[in-house]
């Protein structure tokens, strides 16, 4: 079965796309048929995964490449395939099984929504979109899974179409993707003419192998930076990152499917697999593309986790998060630290999804409400949402030992801390791990702790169909820190394909002190800053945010998003709107002039023609049939038949011609 499995990788997709297709043959009645077959196709890709994934654990470095002819044209013969190694392996087991429970938390979230039976094809679709883009082989491949997923994102964000702020956020997710996407596109035709070839391995001669990569020479920077482009549009960084928050107008598991296990780790993951692209060339570990990688992510990372210090919708903050997280990948990417990038990456998935759900069965309980500072005391009621909640914000924050976002970064670290080009980027990211633990507690005080304030009537615990999930995705996020421990470093071995050895002193490192340091700073400091907003009155309004009390300019700057988004609209969008209406301006008035002009001129011209014509041609021409037709008549009348006249028409003729002759002579 195994060999089957990873011979025909193309059946993990295809499950959840043909469950999406079924579904949307059914009917809106059909709700619960709906859900079991998207559940029942993500259980199936979930299945295909494991049985993909064991053959992955019996030797180092296992690859198993798909090739297959897709069409020739003239003496060119493009090639598709599917790859499977570690990587692809440990990606496909997590989106599936995030996405698992991402599905079934929908079944409770989504339960009164008259769409129903749409959005679980919309989920499906989604699912088998970012199945297929990690197990491409080829550049192509994985560019049509990657518009597949932005059309899914572009579906899902703007579900509740009827909402002017959902169908606004759609189109502005699907339209600031598609420029990076412009990018990734050129990159890969600029591939294509310099490799002649777009699959990635290919017995020796892919893009990503000795061959391929010799062929590319000084090119190679702008192609990889190129592709990057793409890379940061997907996964929201600097300066494409302003569509990720607004995604939030999607329902939340859409939310929790675009910010964890999919779309936005599709950026993270394009990086990882051409990584022999971006280190073509290397001095010491570093090039100039992996440099731009290494500043684009410290400055996302540092501009997100301060911009979410100020934002009060529960979501929102979470999304931030996300494309702060998202530049703390890239920044371990750029300085050579893939493994611990993508472990990041993996554990985030978990996480994240556990983050985003327990917001939903939050917004759930308090019948809607976003805002955190309309929330409180809510530890209380709902205690399964708490515990789940605060699982995953220790998680994030990097609460060391039991949770395996604290392993993830103190490895990013390490290898940020020896990058030889700078070392800025640590140290920036030391402060960036200080808000993240920030911001984290202040929401969990504000929406946990204190006394209950207005959204906080009436709230119920949400039904097992959602709190399930929270509790699986708990416990996986404190099972995949086990794997990620230094002392047993079993998944960084996993990925770089080296053997994995157990040693208890490698818990006791610098890193893990300087992280214990920065967490707990930053979760004292939130205390120190919000333990008086966790505990205001029911019957007060909202408090004033402590940094906006004690800093109103910057309070206010961080919350209207560093006014990023009015930046591009006084610039980019007004230049486009310009340009607009300067073309509108000119197809009406010019070009449309230009055309009316010469209309004119061939009216004039034909009028002119059809006069001489008419007049001239027409009219010589009817005269002189008509001549020719009287001088016909005339002649006519000559030819009566008779002899005698024609005898007589010759002996005058002959008189005439001897009196000529006598007149000569």
């Amino acid at each position: 079965m195994n060999f089957r499995i990873v011979t025909n990788l193309w059946l993990i997709p295809a499950v959840p796309f043909a469950a999406s297709l079924v579904i949307l043959s059914l009917s809106k009645a059909r709700r619960k048929t709906a859900a079991a077959l998207a559940v029942a196709g993500q259980i199936a890709a979930l299945a295909m995964s494991v049985l993909a994934f064991l053959p992955t654990l019996q030797t180092n470095n296992f690859r198993v490449v798909q090739n297959f002819t897709w069409f020739t044209f003239g003496e060119e013969v493009l090639r598709l395939g599917f790859v499977l190694d570690p990587l692809a392996a440990a990606m496909l087991m997590m989106i599936a099984l995030v996405g698992l429970c991402i599905f079934v938390f929908s079944i409770g979230y989504m339960a009164d929504d008259k769409r129903f039976t749409r959005f679980f094809a919309y989920l499906s679709f989604f699912s088998g979109a970012m199945l297929g883009l990690v197990i491409a082989n080829s550049l192509l491949l994985l560019f049509v899974f990657w518009e597949l997923v932005g059309l899914a994102s572009y579906l899902l964000i703007g579900f509740w179409i009827e909402r002017p702020s959902a169908a606004a956020a759609a189109k502005k997710a699907f339209i600031t993707t598609r420029i990076g996407d412009m990018g990734f596109f050129l990159g890969m035709l600029w591939l294509y003419n310099r490799s002649g070839t777009l699959l990635f391995y290919d017995g020796g001669t892919g893009c990503l192998e000795s061959a391929g990569l010799a062929l590319l020479g000084a090119s190679a920077t702008f192609i990889v930076l190129l592709i990057f482009f793409g890379a940061v549009g997907k996964s929201g960084q600097f300066p494409l990152h302003v569509w990720l928050p607004d995604a939030m107008e999607g329902p939340t598991p859409v939310s929790a499917l675009i910010h964890a296990a999919t779309m936005v780790a599709a950026g993270v993951f394009l990086v990882a697999r051409v990584y022999p692209l971006f280190s073509l060339g290397a001095i010491n570990g570093v090039t100039s593309s992996l440099t731009v990688v290494v500043w684009i992510g410290v400055t996302t990372a540092l501009m997100a986790a301060l911009i979410a210090i100020a934002q009060a919708d529960i979501k929102r903050i979470l999304a931030y998060s996300t494309v702060s997280q998202l530049g703390l990948m890239m920044v371990s990417l750029g300085v050579g630290g893939v493994p611990a990038g993508i472990m990041h990456l993996l554990a985030h998935g978990f996480f994240k999804t556990l983050l985003f759900l327990g917001a939903g069965s939050v917004i759930h309980g308090c019948h809607g409400e976003h805002d955190i500072r309309k929330m409180g005391g809510l530890r209380r009621v709902m205690p399964v949402t708490f515990f789940t909640y605060a699982i995953g914000m220790m998680a994030l924050s990097g609460v060391p030992f039991f949770f395996s976002g604290s392993w993830t970064k103190e490895e990013i670290l390490h290898a940020t801390a020896h990058w030889p080009r700078s070392h800025a980027p640590y140290y920036l990211i030391l402060a960036g791990i200080i808000l993240t633990a920030l911001y984290m507690t202040r929401q969990i005080i504000y929406v946990f702790f204190g006394n209950a304030r207005a959204a906080s009537d009436r709230v119920h615990e949400s039904p097992r169909v959602m709190t399930m999930p929270l509790t699986a995705l708990a416990l996986c996020t404190i099972f995949f820190g086990v794997v990620l421990t230094s002392a047993w470093p079993w998944l960084h071995a996993y990925l770089t394909g080296e053997p994995a050895h157990f040693e208890i002193t490698r818990l006791i490192q610098p890193m893990f002190f300087v992280s214990l340091v920065l967490v707990s700073a930053g979760v004292v400091l939130g205390i120190w800053m919000y333990r008086k907003a966790g505990a205001q009155a029911r019957d007060r309004p909202a408090e004033i945010d402590p940094l906006e009390y004690a800093q109103p300019a910057l309070f206010r700057f961080l919350a209207n998003k560093m006014w990023i988004d009015e930046f591009y609209g006084r610039t980019v969008i007004a230049f486009s709107w310009a340009g607009a209406r300067l073309s509108d301006w000119m197809d009406r008035y010019f070009w449309d002039g230009l055309v009316r002009g010469f209309g004119a001129v061939g009216q004039l011209f034909a009028m002119f023609t059809t006069s001489v014509d008419e007049r001239g041609i027409n009219a010589g021409v009817d005269e002189t049939t008509a001549g020719t037709r009287g001088l016909g008549r005339l002649l006519s009348t000559t030819h009566s038949g008779q002899i005698q006249i024609y005898l007589g028409v010759v002996a005058i003729g002959m008189l005439a011609l001897l009196l000529l002759y006598a007149w000569l002579a």
